[in-house]
């Protein structure tokens, strides 16, 4: 159903409406059980995992980039704009013109995820977005099976997480502790070894955790600027670190979920 914009202000298209507010964003998103998913690449990721729209927000020059997802869902309206009126709306340049909201899926079962899980990644209070996203695209590459967030982490399904990761958000199974660091008792139960990524003393180095080939792992990985809280690691059971070279103490989050993840992961097949 394609209808072409005239005004800005149409309240039709208010899913849109100042994205770059992050703050705003965090709040409606969640609350109204939207996401907004952008770029052709992420729309057809999102509608391949099953994922619902509600609308589509299109620049004119690029519907033909999009026709056959407008043509398999006739009866969800299509907004359709200069670049101008959208950026105008947005506060943002849509450079790859193509957008969505779409209705957020029903939670995952914490039990569930677990189930058949053998490597999972576990976020504590992780906030950038962009680490989020870039977490969960080697998530889906290197075998992790499951992701869970802390209740204060950021959101896997806000557009910059959605957008770095590629739509692997949509890949990866994830669900939101309910209380931490107490979930970590979850994963005990379901017979996970939890190893949190610190540097402190008596660390595990990857290399020795590596040859444990421990047959069910959960990584615990902390925010950008304080690291995993003493709660954390005190209920962990492993603390592990990445030996560095240089004179470098640290590596960015996502960057040493890549290599923990890497050098654990199981063989192609393995179950």
């Amino acid at each position: 159903m394609i209808i072409r914009l005239d005004s800005s202000a149409d309240p039709r298209v208010s899913d849109y409406v100042s994205l770059t507010d992050v703050q705003l964003r965090k709040t409606k998103e969640p609350a109204e059980g939207l996401y907004i998913a952008e770029s052709p690449k992420v729309l057809r990721r999102a509608l391949a995992a099953g994922h619902r729209p509600r609308s589509f927000f299109l620049a004119e020059k690029r519907m033909p980039e999009v026709l056959d997802l407008l043509e398999a869902h006739p009866d969800i309206p299509a907004y359709v704009g200069s670049g101008d009126m959208l950026a105008e709306i947005t506060g943002i340049n849509l450079h790859r013109g193509a957008m969505a909201a779409m209705h957020r899926p029903a939670p995952v079962d914490l039990a569930t995820l677990l189930a058949g899980a053998r490597r999972v990644a576990v976020l504590e209070d992780v906030s950038d977005h962009t680490n989020i996203g870039a977490i969960f695209r080697s998530a889906a590459a290197l075998g992790v099976d499951a992701v869970l967030v802390s209740p204060r982490c950021g959101d896997p399904l806000y557009r910059r997480s959605i957008r770095v990761s590629m739509g692997t958000v949509f890949q990866v199974p994830w669900a939101r502790l309910p209380a931490w660091p107490e979930g970590l008792e979850t994963l005990h139960a379901a017979g996970f070894t939890t190893a949190a990524l610190a540097l402190v003393p008596d660390s595990l180095s990857i290399q020795e955790l590596a040859a444990r080939q421990e047959p069910k792992l959960a990584f615990i990985l902390g925010s950008e600027g304080d690291g995993l809280s003493a709660a954390t690691l005190a209920q962990a059971q492993h603390a592990v670190m990445i030996p560095m070279q240089a004179g470098v103490d640290s590596l960015n989050v996502a960057a040493a979920s890549a290599v923990a993840f890497f050098a654990t992961q199981l063989p192609l097949g393995a179950g």
